[in-house]
């Protein structure tokens, strides 16, 4: 039997995750996931809760201060979180 036309794994997955809609649910998750990786643990410290909604990703901090802080840098941000995650998965960043 000879192998003609062979896939690697990683694109077989890859086509199945698109097929059944789950890419972006996964990529969601990844992101949310990364926020203490590129963050850094002080900045995850303050933050209480992360959540996407219609690629707006949502974060609750416990510092106004900070919230200030990331509201000015908050385009480099989405970039750093989407180039992490390898995908364009938000859109924009809402500091609650």
């Amino acid at each position: 039997m000879k192998r003609n036309q062979a896939q690697s794994i990683g694109d077989l997955i890859r086509i199945y995750l698109r097929q059944e809609s789950l890419e972006t649910p996964l990529n969601e998750q990844r992101l949310i996931n990364a926020w203490g990786e590129v963050m850094g643990p002080v900045i995850a410290s303050y933050t209480q809760g992360l959540f996407i909604k219609n690629q707006v990703l949502h974060v609750h901090l416990t510092s106004a201060a900070l919230r200030q802080e990331l509201m000015m840098g908050r385009d480099m941000l989405v970039r750093n979180l989407n180039h992490h995650v390898g995908a364009a998965v938000i859109t924009n960043i809402v500091f609650r």
